[in-house]
């Protein structure tokens, strides 16, 4: 990336980061007569007390701002509306950090009692609320969630899966849905071997698109993606509630590409400042992420980092955490199949995207997203739900509906794993405050073949790649463990499923197996009795003697001469 583009994106992050705040919550276009066109405050004052609110959107993706700041400006003038149930799939936090996001909901005690959501840990706002008793706090798998909406569109209100049985989702394991012992009641119970889901009523769906035209027709061309709006959408019209939508402008009738119809919208808000994602303007949309976008990928994704390392959303990797990622991508052409569809998570899994792309095996595979993304690169970071040069652009629902037919396997992160081969990534520690949510998590791991896991073998440890060995300069706390706090897959249920289970860490790779926890290869450096055997909480088993388990290749330790292959 040249000079030039680097001082462009450089003077694009300080406008939005100087702007990013920016509101048009009275504005309405004086030349359109259709009494659907209002303010956002105008728009906002449909919402009645103790509604259910649904809003859509993905991290900083469609990031449906201008309802969370009309909504919540209301509230601290009215008073109203307040006793709301909030809902979400996706992350739509902004950690405490950055403004128009779900987290202004929570400024204010009353205006939220209850909030459901798949994702919790950037919801910094909410989470307080929850800490101090006054909120009701809920979570669910994003897949189960998104497919509730869509039932709720078609009149039904109750989902029976298995997704979930043998987790803390269980009751007979863990609280069900409710986050904080004793604040509410869950939405799940075990019927028969299944767990059935419900979701309280939808009223109000608020989200946003890149436009619509004058007698009220939405559309969605030029987005990167659009979630769960056409879903919620169906939800609150069944319902009898309504449907609140914000575009960045007006365009011409086009009967073709029609997303929703007038008939179905109930009040429309245009707002120029919309974005069509992080610091992108949805007016001067970025190509890449629109579906059937076809741009130089290696100049996008350079862009995307180049972002992400200014804003610093993406830590920057050592060689040790570059290793593992390489190994996390050799272990996957070993276990996975050519042609196959796989889901990515955050952190290091989108590093293995990453190498799969740059090793040449980019069109051997369908990468897909809890978000509706299908095809193309998964972007990284901020952009985190988006993808570069999609394929096609689906709901939340349509995608989650193929995860569960067709996924061959996901490559997702951990905080804890145990001797049972359970994982924990909802829960960081005791409390609200350290909430997570499993987010798509438990979805994947019910839908998919494979399941390669990604972390580090301890947290806060020193390491290094010395000499195309490991060293561990210093421990740190042990990720792996005897057993975990909160259980968000099952190892018990993947292997009743016949998964093929698989845990990649800095001292090597663990298989679970009927025997347990298998380390089925090793780090060079790591001395296995040393260093696993004795130190690790986890029990762990070996496939023979010591010096039969397999030692990770050179290549993939130091990165000379890596390459990958099916």
């Amino acid at each position: 990336m040249n000079t030039l583009t680097r001082l462009q994106l450089l003077i694009q992050i300080t406008k939005w980061r100087l702007t990013w705040n920016r509101k048009a919550l009275d504005y309405k276009p004086e030349d359109i007569s259709n009494p659907k066109f209002m303010t956002a405050m105008e728009a906002a004052r449909l919402i009645p007390d103790k509604a259910t609110v649904f809003s859509c959107g993905m991290a900083a993706n469609a990031r449906p701002s201008v309802w969370f700041w009309a909504i919540e400006r209301l509230f601290r003038e009215t008073g109203h509306p307040r006793g709301l149930t909030h809902i979400i799939v996706g992350a739509q936090g902004g950690r405490g950090k950055v403004p128009g996001t779900v987290e202004d909901l929570g400024k204010h005690e009353g205006l939220v009692t209850r909030f459901i959501a798949g994702h919790h840990e950037t919801v910094k706002s909410m989470l307080k609320l929850a800490d101090q008793g006054k909120l009701e706090l809920h979570t669910f798998p994003q897949g189960i969630e998104s497919l509730l909406v869509e039932g709720q569109g078609r009149g039904r209100f109750f989902l029976d899966s298995d997704t979930g049985i043998g987790t803390f989702l269980d009751p007979r394991v863990g609280n069900g849905t409710v986050v904080v012992p004793g604040m509410g009641k869950s939405m799940t119970e075990p019927v028969g071997d299944k767990l059935r889901y419900r979701l309280p009523p939808i009223d109000i769906s608020v989200f946003i698109t890149p436009s619509a035209d004058s007698e009220g027709n939405i559309y969605v061309k030029d987005c990167c993606l659009f979630t769960e709006s056409f879903e919620s959408a169906m939800a609150a019209r069944a319902n009898g509630g309504k449907v609140l939508v914000s575009v960045a402008q007006i365009v011409e009738k086009d009967p073709a590409n029609i997303f929703l119809p007038a008939e179905a919208v109930d009040a429309i808000v245009v707002h120029p400042y919309n974005e069509q994602t992080g610091s992108i303007p949805q007016r001067k949309y970025w190509p890449m992420f629109t579906e059937g976008a076809n741009v130089d990928m290696d100049e996008a994704m350079e862009k995307l980092r180049f972002i992400n390392q200014t804003l610093g959303i993406t830590p920057r990797r050592g060689k040790v955490e570059d290793t593992l990622a390489r190994l996390a991508a050799s272990i996957f052409t070993r276990f996975v199949h050519k042609c196959c569809n796989i889901i990515v998570g955050v952190g290091l899994p989108e590093e293995v995207s990453r190498l799969i792309y740059e090793g040449g095996l980019f069109n051997d595979v369908t990468f897909m997203s809890e978000t509706g993304v299908v095809g193309g690169l998964p972007a990284p970071g901020i952009f985190f739900g988006a993808g570069i040069n999609p394929r096609e652009i689906l709901s939340s629902a349509q995608i989650f509906h193929l995860c569960y037919q067709h996924l061959d396997a996901a490559i997702l992160g951990i905080l804890e794993v145990d001797s049972q081969g359970n994982v924990n990534v909802s829960k960081r520690g005791e409390g609200p405050k350290n909430y997570v949510g499993p987010g798509g998590f438990p979805d994947f791991c019910a839908a998919a073949d494979t399941l390669i896991f990604v972390g580090s073998w301890m947290a806060h440890a020193q390491m290094d790649i010395v000499d195309g060995q490991l060293k561990i300069i210093k421990p740190g706390t042990h990720k792996f463990i005897a057993q975990v706090s909160e259980i968000t897959m099952s190892g018990e249920q993947a292997l009743k499923k016949n998964k093929t289970v698989l845990y990649v860490t800095s001292v090597g790779v663990f298989q679970l197996t009927e025997q347990g926890m298998m380390l089925i290869e090793v780090m060079p450096g790591v001395d296995i009795q040393k260093d696993i055997l004795d130190a690790c909480p986890m029990q762990v088993v070996l496939p023979g003697p010591t010096e039969a388990v397999p030692i990770t290749p050179p290549a993939v330790v130091t990165g000379k001469n890596f390459k990958l292959a099916w």
